[in-house]
């Protein structure tokens, strides 16, 4: 018994000892990854709260503009900046989400041959332009080429760009999940495709596509050389796209970020953690509504 025992017990330093080892090599290579990619985020986390966590909790940050605020004056909010923000992130939604979705439905859908691969081939290439870039295009076409003033909307137009690749491409996995048994359970009640798409493709996908719009959505609301290019700051509040200035939460930051006085250094800390809550309040609401997703792979 002794013998066969000693005949198949493992050597030492044999194939289990240098698992265990690599198994530990493993671990601590992803811990230190792990904890390496959080200093930054917790070190700039901590700094913003520290300088501008003061200014969140003064209510009449959430309720006053900077109109009439010098960079030596103390006070004011940072309402017109909030509400810039929001509204032209709405703006930017209402043009990105059809456009995106609909392109999505169309290559997972119908899209076969060189028209497909094309539209595939420009999705990619938006995807990777800086939005330097997608500011310049719009502002050659809309100041340059139309004559036009830059105005909010302009601005609305340049994110639009950056959204828009992110809404495909995230829209466009969450359809190539849905089983294709549902589309061929609906074809064979004699269903039709674009009904089929409606009443089941998309339902089906739908909490995954809103968690890739809010993502895409948080995405482009810290963009700032569209606003700076295309849609100047302003003090006061401000609800037309149309006409006139508009403050943002980037373009307040932008403004005060040369001044070395202290009201407005803390005036730009405050309003780099409001934009950060925001964000974070997208990110979550995007994570949340991916918890009820009814696509399974």
């Amino acid at each position: 018994m002794s013998a066969l025992t000693q005949g198949t017990a493992t050597p030492r330093g044999g194939p289990s000892t240098r698992r265990s080892v690599t198994d530990v090599v493993a671990r601590v290579a992803m811990w230190s990854a792990f904890f390496l990619a959080c200093v930054p985020l917790v070190w700039i986390l901590g700094s913003t709260i520290l300088k501008g966590g003061h200014m969140l909790l003064d209510s009449g940050w959430w309720t006053n503009s900077q109109n009439g605020i010098t960079a030596r004056r103390v006070g004011g909010g940072a309402a017109h900046a909030i509400q810039g923000t929001l509204i032209q992130a709405v703006v930017t939604a209402a043009i990105s989400v059809p456009i995106g979705v609909l392109t999505a439905i169309y290559l997972v859908e119908y899209g076969r041959g060189p028209v497909a691969r094309l539209v595939s081939f420009m999705v990619d290439i938006l995807t990777g332009i800086p939005s330097i870039l997608a500011a310049l295009f719009i502002y050659a076409l809309w100041v340059t080429t139309f004559g036009f003033q830059r105005v909010p909307f302009a601005v609305t137009l340049a994110l639009a760009m950056l959204m828009i690749p992110t809404i495909v491409r995230s829209t466009e996995e969450m359809l190539k999940l849905v089983p294709k048994d549902y589309r061929e359970a609906s074809y064979a009640l004699g269903v039709p495709k674009w009904r089929t798409i409606v009443k089941v493709v998309l339902p089906t996908a739908f909490s995954g596509i809103v968690t890739g719009i809010l993502l895409g959505l948080a995405r482009v609301m810290g963009e700032t050389a569209p606003l700076i290019i295309l849609g100047p700051y302003a003090k006061s509040i401000s609800h037309n796209l149309f006409d006139g200035l508009m403050g943002t939460l980037p373009t307040m930051i932008n403004q005060d970020r040369a001044e070395s006085l202290q009201p407005a250094v803390d005036r730009v800390w405050g309003a780099a953690l409001t934009l950060i809550l925001l964000i974070f309040l997208l990110n979550l609401a995007g994570r949340l509504v991916s918890r009820f997703s009814t696509v399974r792979a």
